[in-house]
């Protein structure tokens, strides 16, 4: 089946029943995009307020106190946990799109896929040298959108605090691209 995310084995028996209960809401579908992927649909989670405001209450009481400047949230589905975070603690977000999609002088970083390469951009001057931020996305899984990100960041001087995601999928090793950076996850899917 899975785990609950690092954060929950630490922590109190309120939060690992936030975290299952979020777990038990995420719908997987099988051989979905293609045959033997396990996709982890996370539009269940946003249909139901009562397990987005757990997943976002559980975002804002973690960085709360850590005194970021930015949230930089990962399209597309970064962009609905990381605009309520940044909402919520008062900072900036900045969003890192696919190639094109944004209209000023950008800066991009490649990635590679099983069938090509991928390219994602950031406005240039978007974050400023020595912000605090935290990049957050739906999911982690062989880690080549968000180590380009981590890329984006860095290029522009930014002081990465952590990388935060809802769901990790550990057996598809995206932490081992993303060695000396701090990761947290909510909930996690092992061998599925």
């Amino acid at each position: 089946m899975g785990t609950i995310g690092k954060l929950a084995k630490q922590k109190d028996e309120n939060l690992i029943r936030s975290c299952e209960y979020i777990k038990s809401k995420v719908r997987t579908v099988p051989n979905w995009p293609i045959p033997g992927v396990m996709f982890r649909d996370i539009t269940t989670l946003l249909e139901d307020p009562s397990v987005f405001n757990e997943i976002c209450s559980i975002f804002y009481n973690r960085y709360a106190n850590s005194n970021l400047n930015k949230i930089v949230a990962i399209d597309a589905r970064g962009f609905l946990f990381g605009s309520v975070l940044s909402y919520k603690l008062g900072v900036g977000l900045v969003p890192v799109r696919k190639k094109g999609k944004l209209p000023y002088k950008t800066i991009s970083a490649a990635y590679s896929l099983e069938y090509g390469e991928q390219v994602v951009e950031i406005h240039e001057g978007a974050i400023t040298p020595g912000e605090k931020v935290v990049i957050i996305d739906d999911l982690i899984a062989t880690g080549g959108t968000i180590e380009a990100a981590v890329k984006l960041i860095e290029m522009q001087g930014g002081v990465i605090q952590e990388l935060a995601f809802v769901i990790e999928l550990p057996d598809l090793k995206g932490r081992e691209k993303l060695r000396g950076k701090k990761i947290f996850s909510i909930i996690e899917f092992e061998g599925d």
